[in-house]
C-alpha cells in the first residue's frame, strides 16, 4: 500500500507520519509540501530522522494519482481545491482540514471566510466519526476527518442526544485545548509568554467547530437547538478536555447513565468509560487514539455533566485519520493504533 501525506510539516501530519511509518499495510509513506520541494522532512521536524520516502516533494496532480491513498493536513482551503481531482482518478482521500465537513457550502464560507469546496464533493464527503458512522466510512472514498473539539464533545454527547434524554436547547459545553491545536505557525497567540501559566478565552461563540458539531447533533436529532460552545487555550502542549452540561428531560441514576455510554460504545475500540466518581484527564490519552469519559448526574439540578478527553493530534486528528482510513481499506480499525497512552 502506497500513501502520501498533503502537508506533513505540521504537526498533525507529523503524527501521520509517524504512525504511517509502522503501520503494518502501509510499504511506503511519501510526504508532500507546497513550498519546500526536496526538502528532508527532517529540517522541520529532527526526530524524523534520515527516513527513506521523507523528502517532500512539491504537489503535482498525476504523481498524487498514483497512490492509494492520500491524507491532507493542510489549511482550510488547500484540499477543497487539490482532493476533488484525486477522488476523480479513483484515488482514496482523507482529509483532516475542515473544508469537506460541513454540507452546506454557504454555511462553510460564514464560518470560515474562504470560498467553499464544489457541492458535489461536500455531498460524498463521508463525515468520519468512526465510532458512529463506521459502515459509511467502509465505502467513503473522499472522507472528512473530523475537527478536534468535536470529536472530544461529540462523542461524549452521542449517546444522550440520540437517546433524546437531554433538552434540546440546553447544552452548554466548556472546552479546553493544549497550545499544539493552535498549528505550528508562529503566532502572538500561542506566544510561550503569552500561555505559560495563563488560561485564555478565545472565538467567544464564533468558534469554526461551532457547526460541524451542530450538523452532527441535528443528525441525531432533529428537534436539537444551538448550543453555547467556549474554548480555551491552556499552557500544556497537547490534549483536550470537554466539559459538556445539559438539563435532562426526566431523572434517571448515575449507573443507568453509565450503563448507557458503555452499551453504547461497548464495540468501541478506543472509547473507555469511567467507573462512578472517576473523571479522566488529558495526561491519561496523552500519545494515544483514546477519548475517555467520565459521567456525573447532579439530582438537584437535573444536569448531567460528561467529561470527554483526548490527545488532539491523535483521536482529534491523525490518529482518527488512521482509524478512518483502516476501515476504508477493509482493515481492522485498529491496525497501528493499538498502543497505550504515554504516562507521565
Amino acid at each position: 500500500m502506497k500513501v502520501a501525506i498533503i502537508g506533513a510539516t505540521g504537526y498533525s501530519g507529523a503524527e501521520l507520519f509517524r504512525l504511517l511509518q509502522a503501520h503494518p499495510h502501509v510499504d511506503r509513506c511519501d510526504v508532500y509540501s507546497s513550498s519546500q520541494d526536496g526538502v528532508h522532512l527532517s529540517e522541520s521536524f529532527p526526530h524524523v530522522g534520515a527516513v527513506d520516502g521523507a523528502v517532500l516533494h512539491k504537489l503535482d496532480i498525476e504523481a498524487l494519482a498514483k497512490y492509494d491513498a492520500v491524507f491532507f493536513a493542510t489549511p482550510p482551503g488547500v484540499s477543497g481545491e487539490w482532493a476533488p481531482a484525486l477522488v476523480d482518478r479513483g484515488v482514496k482521500v482523507i482529509d483532516l482540514s475542515g473544508d469537506f465537513r460541513l454540507k452546506d457550502g454557504a454555511v462553510y464560507e460564514r464560518w470560515y471566510g474562504r470560498e467553499a469546496a464544489p457541492a458535489a464533493y461536500l455531498k460524498r464527503a463521508v463525515y468520519g466519526l468512526t465510532e458512529w458512522n463506521r459502515d459509511a466510512v467502509r465505502e467513503a472514498e473522499l472522507l472528512s476527518n473530523p475537527g478536534c473539539y468535536p470529536t472530544a464533545t461529540l462523542l461524549g454527547l452521542a449517546p444522550l442526544v440520540k437517546e433524546r434524554l437531554i433538552e434540546e436547547d440546553s447544552i452548554i459545553v466548556d472546552a479546553k485545548s493544549g497550545v499544539s491545536g493552535a498549528g505550528r505557525k508562529a503566532g502572538l497567540r500561542t506566544h510561550f509568554s503569552e500561555v505559560n501559566e495563563n488560561v485564555k478565552i478565545y472565538k467567544v461563540n464564533a468558534h469554526q467547530h461551532i457547526p460541524e458539531i451542530e450538523q452532527m447533533l441535528g443528525t441525531w436529532n432533529g428537534a436539537m437547538k444551538p448550543i453555547t460552545f467556549s474554548t480555551h487555550l491552556i499552557p500544556m502542549t497537547r490534549g483536550i478536555m470537554s466539559t459538556i452540561y445539559a438539563k435532562v428531560k426526566q431523572p434517571f441514576s448515575l449507573n443507568d447513565l453509565i450503563d448507557l455510554y458503555k452499551t453504547s460504545y461497548e464495540d468501541a475500540s478506543f472509547v473507555r468509560i469511567r467507573q462512578p466518581g472517576q473523571f479522566p484527564a488529558t495526561k491519561e490519552v496523552y500519545g494515544s487514539n483514546y477519548c475517555d469519559i467520565g459521567l456525573a448526574y447532579d439530582e438537584r439540578t437535573g444536569r448531567v455533566t460528561v467529561v470527554s478527553v483526548i490527545d488532539n493530534l491523535m483521536k482529534g486528528a491523525a490518529g482518527q485519520a488512521v482509524q478512518n482510513f483502516n476501515l476504508m481499506m477493509g482493515w481492522d480499525e485498529v491496525e497501528g493504533l493499538c498502543f497505550l497512552p504515554t504516562y507521565p
